[in-house]
């Protein structure tokens, strides 16, 4: 098959049916208690920076962002990730995950982090959390907890539980705002806009 053959797109709704086969394909019901499927189910995902990969008008890849907080921290949680079987190890899934951290990146975003194998995301610009700094609503694989910062500082006050941006209490700002009433220099993460319209769990 020829890599030529694939389009990146933009999710949309139209391709709901066919990720959740997809997520389902590569997880399996397990995926429903995960730590990062809770966070997402406080205020779901956003589709300005997810993605698909389409072949002859079938979705055959999928990678989604969602807005969560830790603390004053702001950042995009990547995940899940995954690849239908008969098109794994072509480099589809390396290229959503580029195209996500663009989109990111031109969206503002302080940083993505997301929950999986660091051998497999580590050579795509993340990092390991320092053990202790983030936890999840559930258990989880603190080995499996990375990050990719794109605004420097941004990691450093992603601190505590992880939730969704839309849950964050108002008093987990009250640091971020002393700091900035104390130098006009500084400000606080944006919140994120939505805009219209191998795997991480």
């Amino acid at each position: 098959m020829s890599l030529a053959d694939v389009k990146y797109l933009p999710e949309a709704p139209a391709h709901d049916a066919e990720i959740e086969a997809i997520n389902d394909e590569a997880f399996g019901p397990g995926r429903f208690v995960l730590a990062a499927y809770k966070i997402r189910e406080s205020g779901g995902h956003d589709r300005s920076m997810s993605f698909v990969a389409v072949k002859d008008d079938t979705v055959i890849a999928s990678v989604r962002m969602t807005r969560v907080a830790a603390g004053a921290g702001r950042a995009m949680m990547l995940g899940p990730l995954a690849v239908r079987p008969a098109f794994k190890n072509l480099g589809i899934g390396r290229r959503l995950v580029a195209i996500a951290l663009e989109a990111a990146a031109k969206a503002g975003a302080p940083a993505v982090m997301l929950v999986g194998d660091e051998p497999y995301y580590g050579p795509l610009g993340f990092k390991r959390f320092p053990r202790g700094q983030i936890t999840m609503p559930r258990p989880v694989d603190l080995d499996r907890l990375l990050h990719h910062e794109i605004r420097p500082g941004a990691v450093a006050r992603f601190v505590g539980e992880v939730c969704h941006a839309d849950t964050a209490r108002v008093a987990d700002l009250a640091p971020a705002v002393a700091r900035a009433s104390a130098n006009p220099q500084s400000s606080i993460d944006p919140v994120i806009q939505v805009a219209p319209q191998q795997r991480a769990s």
